[in-house]
């Protein structure tokens, strides 16, 4: 089967690429840059150069592929949230998921699916109830991007799977959020910011991997799914079970006023909003997590 894969050069695309790679598929990378993609992913795809806007060049890219995977969009954490970076995130996601959209609509022969990369910043925050795929949408910057991210793709041909895959931290050791939130630790300086209650809904980097590619060959599988260890741990623990698995201490806190003071809004819904997610919709489809105990995915992430 051919797989279209947008972001395959990003943290979670990388990851999905390696695993595909190994399965045999016929794989397509949609890239502005090939060259780099050629030197990040090695050469086991075909790799097609798309500026983001010709959906007459995306369509013939599409041509004959039973799955297409849009991971694309702006990192959400890498700088600070100015007016100008708020419409960059937003933007990097609609624009492109609705050419994607379109795309996909004009083909004659369409995919079987669409898998569309969303996130659970789609709930909001809560610290007293849990989050699954029935939850209606919260409020902040997180939730209003996710809410436009998926309306984007709401418009596909109703014989295209939609699969919107609402992605919680995803824990490895060389990219996303572990590596920065392990860094203090290394230097003895490890512990919790804010109060800790608040919840954090992490899944293990092979477990996402895997769980896209169940939806994607599950043909039964359709909507919402909540890619999130069936476990979450309060912020306290979480940072408790880092140091063990590093094998130092975690005694700091940061308090909830310092990270408003330094960071703002972005702080506040990255490091001390609370999310309790449950991924319902994926155990009911049949899917097994190898790490559902952050303990476990630790240990296994930092003395692998």
């Amino acid at each position: 089967m051919k797989i279209v894969i947008i972001g395959a050069t990003g943290f979670i695309g990388r990851k999905l690429f390696t695993a595909l790679d190994k399965e045999e598929y016929d794989l397509t990378v949609v890239t502005r840059d090939a060259a780099n993609a050629h030197k990040v992913l090695g050469e086991h795809a075909e790799f097609c150069e798309w500026d983001g806007y010709d959906e007459a060049r995306l369509s013939a890219i599409f041509a004959d592929a039973g799955a297409i995977i849009n991971l694309a969009g702006e990192n959400i954490g890498s700088t600070g949230w100015s007016e100008n970076q708020r419409k960059k995130i937003i933007t990097s996601r609609t624009n492109i998921t609705s050419a994607v959209v379109r795309a996909i609509n004009k083909l004659d022969k369409k995919p079987d699916v669409l898998l569309q990369a969303s996130a659970i910043g789609f709930y909001g925050s809560d610290y007293k109830n849990s989050f699954n795929e029935n939850s209606p949408a919260g409020k902040g910057f997180l939730a209003e991007v996710t809410q436009k991210w998926e309306q984007a793709a709401s418009g596909l041909h109703e014989d295209v799977r939609l699969v919107l895959l609402r992605t919680g931290v995803v824990l490895a050791k060389d990219g996303g959020a572990l590596a920065e939130m392990a860094k203090p630790f290394k230097f003895g300086a490890g512990g919790y910011v804010g109060n800790g209650k608040q919840w954090l809904s992490w899944i293990h980097i092979d477990d996402e991997v895997d769980a896209i590619q169940f939806l994607m060959e599950h043909r039964e599988a359709s909507g919402i799914f909540n890619l999130t260890a069936p476990e979450p741990e309060t912020m306290k623990c979480f940072a408790k079970e880092i140091g063990k698995a590093l094998k130092k201490p975690s005694w700091l806190n940061v308090p909830s006023f310092a990270i408003k003071l330094a960071m703002g809004q972005r702080g506040e819904e990255l490091l001390l909003a609370s999310q309790r997610v449950l991924p319902d919709n994926l155990i009911e489809a049949g899917f097994t997590f190898q790490f559902t105990e952050a303990r476990i995915a630790l240990a296994n992430i930092y003395n692998s």
